[in-house]
């Protein structure tokens, strides 16, 4: 390959500390270690250094050395190598994931990331592509994991996710990024029995898909995407089927809400298709989204006959306690509000959003979704001429706004400022604006 310099591997060899000898002698360790003893010298090294790709066999050897002596992972991509293929001819699932969630913890990396763009053709692995695709794991230093270590990764995301409810995404995400990178991924390398690998994967599958719904909250849509098609990859690695619908249906909420209704009805389908005999709670989870999906898509009949279909299915249902994705009766009157709202009808909207907030659990729900769907309310209560219901309705928006951190609440508080600026001679909207302009960002307070 060319003779230009390769900075990303200088770069590393930097924070190393070591000679070209040492370089060499440390990677020939490695080698040797693994059954296939190498002779690299220092000249090699520099040649490396300078730009000549090493050969593909060497690759992993000088990775490995250097995750060891930095005590982190390195990828092929921080290392200025051309990407691994596994046996599937599809990147490493294990490299992919820590290249994404490294960008995603890198603040000079944000410009990068951060645009909105969502892809309404992207290639989304069914069920039979992704079961069992993990490539094999090649085991460094890092000691045997059992399921301590599952039972720790599940705790953790579940306490991201209550963070994340409780004061938004814009913290918790580089936190649950790096929380990946660190620790997640080193374990997914690491030696263990075929049935905690499974788990160690599901667990991390889970994990992918909280980082793309607070990537989501930031409006970071593609980035989210590339955290759902990983943890899609991880999910059928570990034969989970129920995570796996659970991104699919998280990734139709995704395009729903940004108004694209032909890839959220795909993606909600998708997710149905693939529930393996869903229980009635779990089935009223998925038919919600489906009825949300083809009412964006303007299929009349098709979101009211799925709306049905998840009365029903929550009928059925013996008990709230444990649920899937905690679909209640108050989740049926928020899509059904939703489904309203897409087909036009905002009055019969409203109504089913007052009934969300009657059912609704304090205990729950989360407090950003309930910033959410209020704000919701008051747009809608504004759009049909009630401006005094709408300002008080706001006016709880803003008791909460000051300690929540999302993308999706700084939004609805950028549209009251824009819908209330017509109104600024009625006292009671001219009072919530002075308000707002005191708790909001100068960037919002427009």
């Amino acid at each position: 390959m060319g003779q230009e310099s390769n900075p990303n591997l200088k770069q590393l060899y930097g924070q190393t500390g070591w000679t070209l000898g040492r370089f060499a002698r440390e990677v020939n360790r490695v080698g040797t270690e693994g059954g296939a003893p190498k002779a690299y010298s220092a000249q090699t090294v520099h040649q490396w250094l300078k730009g000549h790709v090493p050969k593909a066999e060497a690759r992993p050897l000088i990775l490995e050395a250097l995750s060891r002596k930095l005590g982190r992972p390195i990828t092929h991509s921080e290392a200025g190598f051309p990407a691994p293929v596994s046996d599937s001819a599809q990147p490493s699932t294990v490299e992919g994931l820590i290249d994404l969630g490294r960008q995603d913890m890198d603040p000079s990396r944000r410009s990068v990331i951060g645009a909105s763009l969502f892809s309404v053709a992207l290639t989304v692995p069914g069920w039979p592509d992704v079961v069992g695709r993990m490539e094999a794991v090649q085991a460094g230093e890092t000691r045997r994991v059992g399921l301590p270590e599952v039972e720790m990764i599940k705790a953790m995301t579940e306490r991201l996710s209550e963070l994340d409810d409780e004061f938004g995404g814009r913290h918790a995400r580089p936190m649950a990024a790096a929380f990946l990178v660190n620790t997640v991924a080193p374990y997914l390398r690491a030696p263990a029995s075929d049935d905690v690998r499974k788990s160690m994967m599901g667990a991390a599958s889970f994990l992918c898909y909280l980082i793309g719904w607070m990537a989501v909250d930031e409006g970071l849509h593609r980035l989210a995407q590339n955290y759902y098609v990983k943890g899609l990859e991880l999910a059928g690695a570990s034969d989970d089927h129920f995570t796996y619908c659970h991104i699919l249906r998280g990734m139709s909420v995704q395009a729903a809400d940004l108004g694209n209704g032909s890839p959220a009805v795909r993606l909600a389908d998708a997710a149905a298709a693939a529930a393996p005999s869903a229980a009635p709670r779990m089935r009223a989870f998925l038919a919600g989204q489906q009825a949300h999906a083809y009412a964006v898509r303007g299929d009349r009949r098709a979101a009211y006959q799925f709306l049905r279909e998840t009365d029903s299915a929550i009928e059925k249902a013996e008990s709230q306690a444990r649920t899937f994705g905690g679909y209640s009766p108050a989740t049926l009157a928020y899509h059904e509000a939703q489904v309203r709202n897409s087909l036009g009808d905002t009055t019969g909207s409203i109504d089913s959003l007052q009934r969300h907030f009657h059912l609704r659990s304090s205990s729950n729900d989360s407090r950003r979704s309930g910033i959410r769907f209020t704000s919701m309310l008051a747009e809608r209560q504004l759009k049909v001429g009630h401006l005094e219901a709408a300002c008080a309705n706001w006016s709880k928006v803003l008791d909460d706004y000051p300690t929540i951190k999302s993308g999706q609440v700084d939004q609805h508080v950028l549209t009251m400022f824009h819908s209330l600026r017509p109104y600024l001679k009625n006292p009671a909207a001219r009072e919530l604006y002075e308000r707002a302009r005191i708790v909001t960002p100068d960037s919002l307070a427009v």
